[in-house]
């Protein structure tokens, strides 16, 4: 029998990435101590409290039923306690909270419930590459926003085309930003929400990384600026906060329409999470925040012992503001996808070129600050013996 898959299939864009991996396994499997800079998954593990939370309530026969469909009461309270705690942000838990399997989902299915064939979908470039998955589902046309270093790698507005903002019915965003690493400042968000009700398009912040930023500087959530929940909602993910990335925990919060339409869709896909998956993030959000801000240290330290090392071989770039990720410029003659293939071949370190986050994403590689300090530092050595770069 010949299968036909559907037409959506067709529209999935590549996975630039599964070729950069097929490249790491063959370099592993030949032998080679790889330094591997180019993930975005976390390397440490859940801190005890919460995987003892989670242990304790996995005996408990009320979770071996089916959750509530929209999730557990405790756990929209614990997200609407975290962001009042960490934002002053006032969130009706069961209006304004919808739990996610992981942000992800939400990404691709915000996607859904808005985009009819044809609308126009404003995407960051460079980006996260699930945004384009989302819009190509919902078979909608993406319209790239180029993220510049000389603007701060914030969208300019202004070069969008009126035939686009016409078309156009959501815009993703995400700050601090993966992969450029960069935190936005609260009046860029002031701007957003009056070129989003100027044009009627529903803002979707990503703030996969709403937790991790640099030297004392808090990020700005969405959710803070007067107007966010008239245009829009966040997306949030105890993935990197809390090292649950495995545990696909996340939450969409702000426009009560949004909100209702997310928990439509997925009443036709899921049953919720596992009960006592969902206490286990209510213990995470409500409990003392001491082992995030330990998480950000060891990050920070990792940051600063990366940048140091680069100036000390000659490459020059930017210290990153907020995200686990390194944005480095890519050295003259060279492509992203050719040095990052120098670096794997020659140096055994890998790193994820540019490219793969959107065309203007050329001309960089981004780095995962996801190895300890003497990796990272090993990785430095490495890359200075090729003698690319001079001091």
């Amino acid at each position: 029998m010949r299968i036909q898959p559907a037409s959506m299939v067709d529209r999935l864009p590549t996975q630039f990435f599964a070729t950069l991996v097929a490249k790491v396994n063959k370099a592993i499997a030949a032998g080679h101590d790889i330094i591997n800079l180019g993930q975005g998954n976390p390397d440490l593990p859940t801190p005890a409290h919460i995987v003892e939370e989670l242990q304790q309530h996995a005996a408990y026969p009320i979770h071996h039923k089916y959750p509530p469909f929209t999730g557990r009461k405790e756990l929209k309270e614990a997200i609407a306690y975290w962001y009042k705690q960490e934002f002053d942000v006032d969130l009706d838990p069961e209006e304004e909270v919808a739990i996610l399997f992981g942000s992800k989902t939400g990404l691709v299915e915000i996607c859904q419930v808005l985009l009819n064939p044809g609308d126009v979908a404003l995407v960051p470039d460079p980006g996260y590459p699930d945004y384009w998955s989302g819009v190509a589902v919902a078979d909608g046309r993406m319209v790239m926003m180029p993220l510049r270093e000389e603007n701060a790698f914030l969208p300019n507005y202004g070069e969008l085309a009126q035939e686009d903002l016409d078309k156009a019915k959501l815009m993703f965003l995400n700050y601090p930003n993966n992969p450029t690493a960069v935190n936005a400042p609260f009046e860029f968000y002031e701007e957003t929400i009056r070129f989003a009700r100027k044009h009627e398009i529903v803002v979707c912040h990503d703030f996969a990384y709403g937790a991790i930023s640099y030297d004392g500087k808090k990020p700005v959530s969405f959710m803070q600026v007067p107007g966010a929940k008239e245009v829009g909602v966040e997306f949030y993910t105890l993935s990197k906060t809390y090292n649950m990335a495995g545990w696909r925990v996340g939450a969409m919060v702000g426009n009560r329409e949004l909100v209702r339409l997310i928990n439509l869709i997925q009443d036709h896909y899921f049953v919720s999470l596992f009960g006592a998956v969902q206490m286990a993030a209510v213990r995470a959000l409500t409990d003392s925040q001491q082992c995030v801000r330990d998480l950000v240290a060891v990050y920070e330290s990792r940051r600063n012992a990366l940048f140091s090392n680069l100036q000390r071989i000659g490459w020059e770039a930017k210290p990153s503001q907020g995200s686990f990720f390194a944005w480095l410029p890519v050295p003259k003659g060279f492509t992203s996808v050719s040095f990052s293939d120098l670096l794997l071949e020659q140096a055994h370190v890998v790193v994820a070129p540019g490219v793969g986050f959107g065309p203007t994403g050329e001309g960089y590689v981004r780095v995962a600050l996801l190895s300890t300090e003497q990796r990272l530092a090993e990785a430095a050595e490495r890359i200075e013996r090729l003698g690319i770069f001079v001091k």
